[in-house]
């Protein structure tokens, strides 16, 4: 294999960009060059570690001319978590960083030249996580929890997260002290023994209820007393405390069981005006603040006048759903997960809206259905996971012809492959804009408006 570079050469580098996961990037006669902890524009010492036939990794080992936006990471397992990927970078510097990758992608993927605006960032781009996920584990004795290394399934092991609510935190601690005096050994997945698998926390921002859930093995807890009154001491303003059971081998956090120990089944939060129950599994954006940024900038682009009807794809529990009833005629969800529906129409019901209507199937089965029964839509909503839309849904879409698109995407790639299609299928894409739903990470949400191009 012949490579510009072999391993253990000692090389210095400038870095010109990031990867999806953070990695900056260097380039040795066209040769890249993966360099975990590198920020763009630093000229850095870098030790080969490995090499491959197109790309290969090295080692930060001196930083000659440091990037402007390079500050110190102020979480202490920064470098082992695989959570944040970006601390060690000033808040501005990512939002610049986000805005560029999401250009740069809209245009090597997509061919897409529509505007992409400024990042809407936070003013405080910490501790806006409302659930968190906290694994636990036990090493020669003892108990850890944190959250697992990168690329790895080893704990990272922690007391405090600062992404995180400092109800999680506190909630962390105190379990993580008692979890053996509670019989709560943590279960270890390569021996398939031990009880808590993992601790959930989850909080309404606008109401400060707060969730706990223990994701356990089996379904007997033997001092489920002592646990509720623990769980309550520690936090007073928990209002739900639950238990679900995975009994299964596997690394899928939640089982199939959940059980209320205490209080009610689920906790409300309100984004915007619109107010949502969320129980134990149910999936809720995890940066309240940032959502509603993001929905404002679908709502915006829907440019509803109260007669028009909006067919939401991949609706989930109703969140977009609802915040789009507030100005349409009419809004059709369609969403795969029946209890995700379930809860859909209970959040309608919770806030009185009587032009929802929700149904389960895969979305590009039901929306032709629809069609066909003259339920035609003015507006489409779609946001889908991270692999984007599903291709015959794609198809509906540009046979279908509505008059606007609003896209919601957690992925710039899928979208920019997605708004090519339609691209090509007869709309064109008017504006793109990013909101920063996840800060000290190198994710990042977008809203893109598409209009048919007459």
């Amino acid at each position: 294999m012949n490579t510009p570079v072999k391993k253990n050469d000692q090389l210095t580098v400038h870095i010109e960009d990031l990867t999806h996961d953070g990695a900056g990037v260097a380039k040795v006669d066209g040769y890249p060059l993966f360099i975990q902890g590198g920020l763009p524009n630093e000229t850095a010492e870098v030790h080969v570690l490995k090499t491959l036939k197109n790309y290969g990794f090295a080692k930060l080992t001196n930083i000659i001319e440091p990037s402007p936006f390079r500050v110190e990471a102020p979480c202490h397992v920064f470098s082992e978590c695989g959570g944040c990927q970006l601390q060690h970078m000033t808040y501005e510097g990512q939002l610049q960083w986000k805005e560029s990758m999401v250009r740069n992608v809209m245009q090597r993927i997509g061919k897409v030249d529509a505007p992409v605006l400024p990042v809407k960032g936070m003013d405080n781009s910490w501790r806006y996580r409302n659930k968190s996920q906290i694994p636990f584990d036990l090493e020669n004795g003892e108990v850890v929890a944190g959250f697992y290394q990168t690329k790895s399934h080893r704990i990272a092991d922690t007391n405090t997260c600062i992404i995180q609510t400092d109800e999680a935190d506190r909630l962390l601690r105190a379990i993580k002290e008692k979890a053996l005096e509670l019989d709560l050994t943590p279960y270890n997945e390569e021996t398939k023994k031990g009880q808590l698998r993992h601790l959930v926390v989850r909080k309404g921002r606008a109401t400060g209820e707060v969730m706990v859930v223990l994701v356990t093995k089996h379904v007997k807890l033997s001092k489920k007393e002592d646990i509720i009154e623990l769980i309550r001491e520690v936090e007073p303003n928990v209002t739900s405390i639950m238990q679900n059971v995975n009994t299964r081998n596997t690394n899928v956090i939640f089982g199939d069981e959940t059980n209320i120990l205490w209080g009610k089944a689920v906790i409300e939060d309100r984004i915007g005006v619109v107010r949502f129950e969320i129980s134990a599994r149910s999936f809720y954006q995890v940066n309240p603040v940032q959502t509603e940024v993001l929905y404002k900038q679908a709502l915006d682009y829907a440019q509803l006048s109260g007669d028009e009807t909006v067919i939401d794809a991949y609706c989930g529990i109703g969140t977009i759903s609802l915040f789009l009833a507030q100005k349409a005629k009419q809004v059709l969800g369609v969403e795969i997960v029946p209890q995700a529906i379930e809860d859909a129409k209970r959040n309608a019901e919770l806030n009185g809206f009587e032009n929802t209507y929700f149904e389960a199937g895969p979305a590009e089965e039901v929306i032709p259905k629809w069609y066909k029964e003259g339920k035609t839509a003015d507006v489409l909503v779609v946001d889908p996971p991270r692999k984007g839309c599903d291709e015959a849904l794609l198809t509906t879409i540009i046979e279908q012809r509505p008059k606007r698109v609003v896209y919601v995407s957690c992925n710039p790639a899928t979208l920019a492959r997605d708004l090519r299609i339609l691209e090509d299928g007869g709309y064109k894409t008017k504006e793109i804009q990013p909101v920063d739903m996840f800060p000290q990470t190198t994710h990042v949400e977008c809203c893109a408006l598409l209009v048919l191009d007459k």
